[in-house]
């Protein structure tokens, strides 16, 4: 069934909302030696602990004024040392492998805390002393499933992502990007917005999505980048939470499509694109995708096997997916799978197997 075909069929006012509260899944001894091999887990001089001995913390307004659902927090001179110097150190490693040979002009300027999100983040800013300029970057709580929706961004997507782990903690990169609710808001009455891109760009974030089930991409949930082209510009859609990787248990949960904060979105890629247009722009970007499986097929192979022990969601939901899934493809073998884990590589072959062929056979020609 086609992206404009399903569309119709879908009832707004279903329910159609991930589960309020993930748990936190632990990193089991198989991921923590994969993240090892690829040079993921590493040392690290500040843990996730750390940061929550904070004194005190003021609400963080936006620039217009309204509640931004973080908060700044305050800590006591004594542990401030330790926590200042350890998170620009961090920061190093982060960016540059451990070269703290710059480290001297960088500061913490401040560290802001979130209780709304499932994994209760962290958000660090650092300046540089000389110019003023800051970055950001995420401290969490280590959280499996969240570990595996990163590492299969990093495989399957045409972006990179920078991420690290110790222990019980986990950092990220910044994604930067304007959050696709504000985009909503500010750029899509836009003259200069180019609708047609932008809609081309969402039915390929919602193939993405589907193929390697990344849940709950709500608009604030990914951000929208925008690179000036020769005439015009080019939109690129990022995840920026991947708390919902293979968690939930309803299929429509891993289309973007299908939530309500995205109609706009969806409203316009059915305005400018026709059914040939949008099944030419899935099926570009399932061939990307299996271009991307055929290069890190040994890697990516390591972590689903891994995956496919590991426990990241309730029997309940593996069997409402599985099921679901099932009749939506008309493949009785998906009811085979005991984890989310053999789900994830049974929807892979599933969605990229064409694709993959196509690929061995053109390859298997310019060898003759």
């Amino acid at each position: 069934m086609s992206f404009s075909e399903e569309q119709k069929m879908f009832n707004p006012g279903e329910a159609n909302k991930p589960s309020r509260k993930k748990p936190i899944f632990q990193v089991n001894d198989l991921l923590r030696g994969y993240l090892k091999n690829h040079g993921r887990e590493v040392k690290l001089p500040v843990s996730y602990r750390d940061l929550f001995h904070f004194t005190s913390s003021v609400p963080l307004k936006d620039k217009n004024g309204n509640d931004s659902l973080w908060e700044t927090v305050v800590y006591d001179l004594r542990h401030w040392d330790f926590i200042r110097d350890g998170l620009v150190k961090m920061y190093a490693i982060l960016k540059t492998e451990g070269d703290l040979s710059f480290t001297n002009h960088l500061d913490v300027a401040r560290i802001d805390f979130c209780s709304f999100a499932n994994s209760n983040p962290f958000r660090i800013r650092i300046v540089n002393k000389f110019n003023d300029n800051y970055d950001h970057y995420y401290v969490k709580q280590a959280d499996a499933s969240r570990i595996y929706g990163l590492e299969l961004e990093h495989l399957l997507s045409p972006n990179r992502i920078t991420y690290l782990t110790h222990v019980n903690t986990l950092v990220e990169e910044h994604i930067p990007g304007i959050p696709g609710d504000l985009f909503i808001q500010n750029y899509f009455n836009d003259p200069q917005t180019n609708k047609i891109r932008l809609a081309k760009e969402f039915v390929k974030f919602n193939e993405r999505c589907f193929v390697r089930l990344l849940g709950d991409m709500r608009s604030y949930n990914f951000v929208v980048e925008m690179t000036p082209d020769i005439e015009d510009f080019q939109y690129r859609i990022r995840a920026i939470d991947f708390d919902q990787q293979s968690y939930e248990g309803r299929r429509n949960l891993y289309l973007p499509q299908f939530f309500k904060e995205n109609l706009a979105f969806v409203d316009l890629s059915l305005k400018y694109l026709n059914k040939d247009s949008i099944n030419q722009y899935q099926t570009e970007e399932r061939t990307m995708m299996a271009f991307r499986v055929a290069s890190s097929r040994f890697r990516l192979m390591d972590l689903l096997n891994i995956m496919a022990k590991d426990k990241i969601s309730t029997p309940e939901k593996l069997l409402q997916l599985k099921t679901e899934l099932s009749t939506y493809f008309k493949a009785p073998i998906f009811n085979k799978s005991t984890s989310m884990g053999q789900l994830v590589k049974r929807q892979l072959k599933q969605t990229l197997q064409k694709n993959l062929m196509l690929i061995q056979k053109n390859l298997a020609k310019s060898e003759d």
